[in-house]
C-alpha cells in the first residue's frame, strides 16, 4: 500500500456477471471463488475456495429464501480460519452484494485486532487485477469510487462508533468487548433495509460477558432475525479425547489446523485455557472458585422460603463506594437466598444507602424466623450495635471475613455443598454474577475466594455472604441435631 495521495480509478465498475443474480450465499460462493485468493499459509495464492463447514455458515447468514439475519455470532475456537472467512464476507459486502454505498466496518477490541481481518482483505485485493484496480487504499480503509462504498478497521470504544451507517460490519474477539460497545454496533447497524452484523470469537472466560448472554439468546434457537453457530466439544469430554478436538474444530484437515499441533500444545497450556481457546468450551478462568456451571446446577427458583421458616441471614457490607449485600440461608433444608443487593450503578459519589439497608434487615427479622445474623462489621459497627440492642446479642453476631481461619473452612463448606448438590440456592442473577467474580486465592488454611485485582469493579460481596450465610445454617443445623439426639437418651 503505496502512501501519499492515490491516482484515480480510471476502470470501469466491476464485472459481476459470472456471478448468480441472487443475494444469497451462491452468490458469496461463486464471488469468492472467481476473485478471492488465500492471502497466506497453507494453500496461498490459489482460489478461495470455502469448505463445507464455512458454507454452511454463509448458508445461515445469507438463505436462499426468506430475509436475512439482523445479526449472527459465530463461537469458534483459535486457528479455524476466522479472521479469513471474515474478511471473505466483509470482501463480499463492499464488491458484490450490490449495495450501493456499502459500508463495511471491522470492529475488534483494538486498532491492531481490527487491522487483521483488514490487512487480510486488502491482501487478497491486491492478489487479484480486476479488484485492485477498483479501489484506492489507504491505511485506515478501503475505498471504491464506482460504488462510493468503503471499508473501515475501527476499535472497538463507543465513541469510535457513533455516526457510521453500515451495511455490513464484523465484531472480532467478542469475548473482550463490553456491553456498551455491542449496543453501540447493532444500533448503528439500524439505519439500512437491510445490514448484518456479525460477531467471530473464542468463548470468554466469564459469564459476566455480552458475548455470554448473547450465546444463551442463540442457543434458544427461536430468533430468525439472530444467527448462531458454536463449534465446541461435548461437555465432559476428557481432554485427550480427539474425535472431540475434531468437533470443535471443523478446520482439522482442511490444510490450516493440525491436530499434531494440538496434541503439542496440549502438553503445554493450562487445561482451563486448552478448553477456552482450542475446545470452545465455557469453563472460565483457571482461577476461578467454582467450576463453570457448578453454581448453576443447584439453582432452584421453584423453592419459597415461607413466612416463619428458619434461617440465618448473613451480611457484608460495604461503607461506600463498593456493593452491600444481604443473603440468607435456610436452616433445615439448606436454600440459599438474596433478601437484597445495594450495586453501585458506576456513580463515583455514590454511597450505599444505609437507611434503606437497615429497613430490609429489620423487615427479614419481622418476616423469617432469624436463627442469627452474621455480619461483618468493618463500616458498620453503629448499626450492628443497633441490631444487637434490637433483636438480642445471641442473634447478632460478628463474623470477620478477613479471618482465613475461618473463612477458608466456611468456603470449602459451600463448595463442597454446590459440588455435591447438597444446598440449592433461588437462581438470583446478581449472586450468580458475585460468585462467578470469585478467584479462589491458596492459604495454609484453604482456599479464600477473592476479587479478581485489587480495586476490580467486580463485586464478590453477595458471594461472601453466601459462604457466611450457608456457613452458619450448617452449624445451627447441627446443633440442633445434636440437642435432639440427646433428649432421646
Amino acid at each position: 500500500m503505496k502512501a501519499g495521495p492515490k491516482a484515480p480509478v480510471t476502470a470501469g465498475p466491476l464485472d459481476l456477471s459470472m456471478l448468480p443474480e441472487g443475494r444469497d450465499w451462491r452468490r458469496v460462493d461463486a464471488f469468492a471463488r472467481e476473485f478471492l485468493r488465500i492471502p497466506k499459509g497453507a494453500g496461498a495464492k490459489e482460489p478461495f475456495a470455502l469448505h463445507k463447514w464455512q458454507l454452511d455458515i454463509v448458508r445461515g447468514l445469507f438463505p436462499a429464501r426468506g430475509a436475512r439475519p439482523r445479526q449472527g455470532l459465530l463461537s469458534i475456537p483459535r486457528g479455524n480460519g476466522k479472521s479469513a472467512l471474515a474478511a471473505v464476507l466483509a470482501l463480499y459486502g463492499l464488491f458484490a452484494d450490490d449495495v450501493e454505498a456499502a459500508q463495511v466496518l471491522v470492529v475488534a477490541s483494538d486498532e491492531r485486532q481490527a487491522s487483521i481481518v483488514f490487512k487480510a482483505a486488502a491482501r487478497m485485493i491486491e492478489l487479484d487485477d480486476r479488484l485492485a484496480e477498483q479501489v484506492q487504499m489507504y491505511r485506515d480503509r478501503i475505498y471504491v469510487p464506482n460504488t462510493g462504498s468503503e471499508m473501515r478497521p475501527l476499535p472497538a470504544a463507543v465513541d469510535a462508533l457513533q455516526g457510521w451507517d453500515p451495511s455490513f460490519q464484523v465484531v472480532d474477539e467478542l469475548h473482550v468487548v463490553t456491553p456498551d460497545v455491542w449496543e453501540a454496533v447493532t444500533s448503528a447497524a439500524g439505519k439500512r433495509p437491510q445490514s448484518l452484523t456479525l460477531a467471530i470469537s473464542t468463548p470468554a472466560d466469564t459469564p459476566e460477558s455480552i458475548m455470554w448472554s448473547l450465546v444463551e439468546y442463540g442457543r434458544q434457537g427461536d430468533d430468525a432475525a439472530f444467527y448462531f453457530k458454536e463449534f465446541a466439544a461435548p461437555d465432559g469430554c476428557a481432554l485427550g479425547d480427539e474425535k472431540a478436538w475434531r468437533i470443535a474444530n471443523p478446520a482439522i484437515g482442511s490444510g490450516f489446523k493440525f491436530i499434531d499441533a494440538m496434541r503439542a500444545t496440549r502438553r503445554t497450556m493450562r487445561e482451563p485455557a486448552f478448553r477456552r481457546y482450542h475446545l470452545g468450551q465455557w469453563v472460565g478462568q483457571a482461577e476461578s472458585w467454582l467450576p463453570w456451571g457448578q453454581w448453576d446446577t443447584c439453582a432452584d427458583p421453584s423453592r419459597v422460603v415461607r413466612d416463619g421458616e428458619r434461617v440465618v441471614l448473613a451480611f457484608d457490607g460495604s461503607a461506600s463506594g463498593d456493593s452491600t449485600a444481604l443473603v440468607g440461608c435456610t436452616v433445615d433444608d439448606p436454600h440459599v437466598f438474596v433478601v437484597d443487593v445495594w450495586e453501585n450503578p458506576g456513580d463515583r459519589g455514590w454511597r450505599v444507602p444505609r437507611g434503606q439497608v437497615d429497613t430490609a434487615v429489620i423487615a427479614a427479622f419481622e418476616r423469617y424466623d432469624v436463627v442469627e445474623l452474621a455480619a461483618d462489621p468493618w463500616g458498620w459497627r453503629s448499626e450492628l450495635e443497633s441490631w444487637s440492642k434490637k433483636f438480642g446479642e445471641k442473634r447478632v453476631i460478628e463474623y470477620n471475613t478477613a479471618y482465613a481461619g475461618r473463612m477458608a473452612p466456611a468456603t470449602d463448606r459451600l463448595y463442597q455443598g454446590t459440588a455435591t448438590q447438597t444446598v440449592t440456592h433461588d437462581g438470583d442473577s446478581r449472586l450468580a454474577a458475585h460468585v462467578a467474580n470469585c478467584k479462589a486465592k491458596s492459604t495454609s488454611q484453604g482456599d479464600l475466594v477473592t476479587k479478581d485485582k485489587r480495586g476490580s469493579s467486580r463485586k464478590i460481596d453477595a458471594a461472601v455472604a453466601a459462604i457466611v450465610a450457608f456457613d452458619r445454617a450448617a452449624f445451627h443445623s447441627n446443633k440442633t441435631t445434636r440437642k435432639r439426639a440427646v433428649s432421646f437418651r
